[in-house]
């Protein structure tokens, strides 16, 4: 296949564009390096500058490549920042992404792949969350992803289009070539790792009292060649509608913090700060429906082996992409 990815100089763009080149398909990313990096892009790929909001400049782009499925991975994703600017989150997530549905229209592509989040769940009833779980996010990110969702949905409807929607929570880990590289950095295992290299004086513990077995929020981590395994999976696919990724069963802020540490070798300072609000104690996905649906077979389910591939990455690149 030829595949258009829009965003696929981010992390888990980039990595999924490695992924489906070394599985012997074409790639064009489209990228505005808003938040990626033009050195995350693999050199097999075709690259194309510009943003979603260029209507022109993407229909362009759609139709020079030809492509036989989109996968979209140019959002926004910052939780905290989306109750700041709700706008902004609204204006790309939800009306720059119509610009990709009509670019795929326009040019006949018969699947879009959508990265989406479990964050579509809010405060889940229920856990492991399947996917018929009541939809109501508690930020304006969930919501935009979730709106993204239903206009997918509606092109199916209406127009025959055909579209996965994937939801997971915590993508971590690396490849060979391509890691994770955010600035300002946010996810925990990379905040860890800079804890065990002296980048940063310590990590907090954002409460200590959760209902969980050591006190700290559980969190589903699924590693980034997981997530482009099963992004490809959803392109050969006929199935229609969205899915849950995860583990099923979710880490701890202490479990990753001890991961890094008997990866790393290296002691982390950890202090222990008051709880964030909104932050439920636990979080996993049921990915049951992906197993059985599109034969997903994670490789990676095992804390240390997702630390010990992103470690290695930021051995062979310790300033990230910035070197």
């Amino acid at each position: 296949m030829h595949v258009f990815i829009a965003g696929g100089a981010g992390y888990i763009g980039s990595c999924t564009t490695e992924y489906l080149l070394d599985h012997g398909h074409q790639v064009t990313v489209f990228d505005a390096l808003l938040n990626g990096h033009r050195q995350a892009v693999d050199p097999r790929a075709n690259f194309v500058k510009g943003n979603l909001a260029e209507l022109d400049v993407l229909e362009a782009a759609v139709e020079q490549a030809r492509p036989d499925g989109i996968i979209h991975f140019a959002a926004f994703i910052e939780v905290g920042e989306s109750m700041k600017d709700p706008l902004k989150y609204f204006r790309n997530n939800v009306a720059n992404a119509i610009n990709l549905c009509q670019a795929a229209a326009d040019n006949g592509v018969r699947k879009v792949v959508f990265s989406s989040t479990a964050a579509v769940y809010g405060m889940p009833r229920h856990l492991p969350i399947a996917e018929q779980e009541p939809k109501q996010p508690i930020n304006p990110y969930g919501e935009s992803k979730l709106m993204f969702e239903k206009i997918l949905d509606w092109q199916h409807q209406l127009r025959g289009l055909q579209y996965t929607a994937l939801r997971y929570f915590n993508a971590a880990g690396a490849t060979q070539a391509h890691g994770e590289d955010h600035h300002p950095e946010t996810h925990l295992i990379p905040l860890v790792m800079q804890a065990a290299t002296g980048e940063r004086r310590q990590i907090f513990i954002y409460g200590d009292d959760y209902d969980t077995p050591d006190g700290t929020c559980s969190r589903d981590y699924i590693h980034v060649l997981d997530l482009a395994q099963a992004h490809l999976l959803a392109l050969e696919s006929d199935y229609c509608g969205s899915l849950n990724l995860g583990t099923g069963g979710g880490n701890s802020v202490k479990q990753v913090i001890d991961a890094v540490r008997r990866v790393c070798g290296h002691d982390i300072p950890v202090e222990i700060a008051p709880r964030r609000p909104g932050d439920p104690a636990r979080l996993v996905a049921d990915s049951a429906a992906a197993k059985r649906i599109l034969g997903w077979k994670p490789q990676f389910e095992n804390l240390d082996a997702i630390v010990e591939s992103a470690w290695a990455w930021k051995q062979r690149h310790p300033h990230g992409y910035q070197e």
